[in-house]
């Protein structure tokens, strides 16, 4: 994971399209080394062994926002009664080397204090130091990774990321960055059973369809995999119901559903996006044998907008005029400036949802004054289909990956 990249960073970041900078002869030179650390995955092993008889799974999945809130955010994940028994973390949004998380590599810091076996996938390598505010905060980036991340009590086996399409140029804009999204994939050997894993974060900067294409990228390469396990997908699947691959998009967006009926939207779609706007991912799913209704609370979103919120607003200035936010605010002055939508979920294949325990979504986590990110975690318990459910593996033997 370490690099010699960070002389070259400034002036990457002179360049205003990917095709003019992977075109130009200093892009050429660093090509590999680039496409070498995107494509690995740090995997460490700190979790003592567990010895449970437990059929039940615990899941929990997060966006935590880059780690910036680390320290509360461990003391939740360490404390609350759901999310400290969790058997899995499915994290998104986790920084390594960024001066907004004080350089520190966040999904390590995690797995100590929790005492977690972990894998984390780097995404991106960040030119600047970030959207909105986060572009005057003090000191400069060391490794400037930004990714998702998988946690586990129990051994994780084939790791490994798959990489999925930029929804937009990520050279173009304010914050520029190197890479594109990649899913955390894992065989996880819980006491009850084996199972296949997947910290999933789709883009916020794309279309419906583009996010449809993501995640039909993933169910393909899961249908790779051998042996056939259950299969739990977890995080971030930014189902925002619009279109946000250009500012003109989404204005144009935001003011259809102005139309539509403001208290309707904010009843009837951002809490229930799979009726309508991002319906066809989530067939995909079903097409697929994969269920999702009843692995998530139902109606209950994990992602809530402020327009008192001075970082959202920054970080939504980068990309959108100025004169935008006077048309939020008239369209939300009726629900006290509010709004809020579901982005978090869950689905899985094989697997059954815990008779004795509902999913949840843990808005009670944040502080009154402090949010420690920008969602809210969501619970899941699930047990393995008995009819599918694979004794734990042999760690001698491994698995094969066809890809």
């Amino acid at each position: 994971m370490d690099h010699q990249l960070a002389p070259l960073l400034p002036r990457f970041n002179l360049f205003d399209s990917t095709r003019e900078l992977e075109d130009s002869a200093l892009y050429s030179k660093v090509r590999i080394e680039i496409e070498t650390v995107l494509g690995s995955v740090v995997h460490e092993n700190l979790a003592p062994e567990v010895n449970s008889s437990h059929a039940r799974v615990r899941a929990a999945a997060w966006n935590i926002e880059r780690g910036v809130e680390l320290e509360g955010l461990l003391q939740v994940l360490s404390q609350h009664p759901l999310l400290k028994t969790s058997d899995i973390l499915l994290l998104t949004e986790l920084d390594y080397g960024m001066a907004r998380t004080r350089n520190l590599f966040v999904a390590r810091e995690i797995a100590k204090a929790l005492a977690l076996n972990y894998a984390f996938a780097p995404c991106y390598i960040a030119l600047d130091k970030g959207s909105g505010l986060e572009s005057n905060v003090a000191g400069e980036n060391t490794h400037s990774y930004h990714g998702n991340a998988l946690f586990s009590r129990h051994p994780m086996r084939e790791v490994h990321s798959i990489a999925l399409p930029n929804g937009r140029d990520l050279m173009r804009g304010k914050e520029k960055r190197l890479g594109t999204q990649r899913a955390v994939v894992a065989l996880i050997d819980h006491p009850s059973g084996a199972f296949w894993a997947v910290s999933l974060h789709l883009d916020a900067h794309s279309t419906q369809k583009h996010r449809h294409l993501q995640l039909t990228m993933v169910l393909n390469h899961l249908e790779t995999l051998s042996p056939a396990l259950p299969v739990l997908i977890g995080g971030d699947w930014n189902t925002s119901t619009h279109n946000s691959r250009r500012a003109l998009y989404s204005i144009l967006g935001y003011c259809r559903r102005v139309l539509m009926g403001v208290h309707h939207v904010l009843k009837n779609h951002y809490p229930h996006p799979d009726r309508w706007f991002e319906r066809h991912l989530f067939r995909e799913l079903e097409v697929r044998g994969y269920r999702y209704r009843d692995l998530n609370e139902p109606g209950t979103c994990t992602l809530h907008y402020n327009i008192q919120d001075l970082a959202a607003n920054n970080r939504m200035a980068d990309w959108i005029p100025n004169w935008c936010f006077w048309f939020i605010n008239w369209a939300l002055e009726r629900s006290d400036g509010r709004c809020s939508m579901k982005l978090d979920w869950f689905a899985g294949k094989d697997l059954l949802p815990d008779p004795d325990s509902k999913p949840r979504v843990l808005g009670e986590v944040h502080n009154e004054n402090e949010m420690l990110s920008d969602h809210d975690p969501i619970v899941l318990d699930f047990r393995l289909d008995p009819r599918q459910a694979t004794a734990p593996s042999n760690p001698g033997l491994g698995h094969q990956l066809r890809e």
